[in-house]
């Protein structure tokens, strides 16, 4: 399954935002790849919130975040990724969702999320995280794992309870993270079939 329409919101401040669908990293500008690589490339440096210990060439970024899904949240409204400007609709942050297994189990899916630090504060995060549960389940999955939300980021952990996701587990000391040592994770599940039962 494939996402070609955009989805359209706001953040609580009022700014209109569009989430852009990118199927593969072909059908996304060069310009939008290199600044979520660059992106990612600064949090795996950061070392507290995801588990990589070096920086991602364009091979691994590509194999590691963009092997299936993207989607990216810009400012103010775009019809399609054609008429993003960098200049006039900021990027806000994005994710990606991909299997978290093979196979027999290829229904369960994996997100990862990243917000620009300078913009933290704003509910990016949070409507991001809404908008997953809406694409996720359009792509056919049946379920979510977040395998490892570090304990000590409380900003994630703060938005997949407020958005309602169940705790399924706790794996302890999980990361030895940069400047805090080793620390618990939790791992978040998502059941997207309970929206149907309703």
């Amino acid at each position: 399954m494939s996402i070609t329409e955009p989805l359209y919101d706001k953040l609580p401040d009022g700014t209109d935002v569009t989430i852009l669908p990118f199927n593969s990293a072909d059908e996304a500008p060069e310009e939008l790849v290199q600044t979520i690589q660059d992106l990612l490339n600064d949090a795996i440096e950061g070392g507290q919130t995801y588990p990589q210990l070096k920086v991602l060439d364009r091979k691994g970024f590509l194999a590691y975040y963009f092997p299936n899904f993207v989607a990216v949240m810009v400012e103010g409204k775009v019809k399609n990724s054609k008429e993003w400007d960098s200049a006039k609709n900021q990027f806000l942050g994005c994710f990606y969702i991909k299997p978290n297994y093979v196979g027999r189990s290829s229904h369960i899916c994996n997100a990862g999320f990243l917000v620009l630090p300078n913009l933290r504060g704003r509910k990016i995060g949070k409507t991001l995280g809404k908008n997953y549960l809406k694409l996720a389940p359009r792509l056919g999955y049946k379920y979510s794992v977040f395998n490892l939300v570090f304990e000590t980021n409380q900003a994630s952990v703060k938005i997949w309870d407020s958005l309602g996701f169940d705790r399924i587990g706790r794996i302890p000391r999980a990361g030895n993270l940069k400047g805090l040592g080793y620390v618990d994770a939790i791992m978040f599940g998502y059941d997207f079939t309970k929206e149907q039962t309703k």
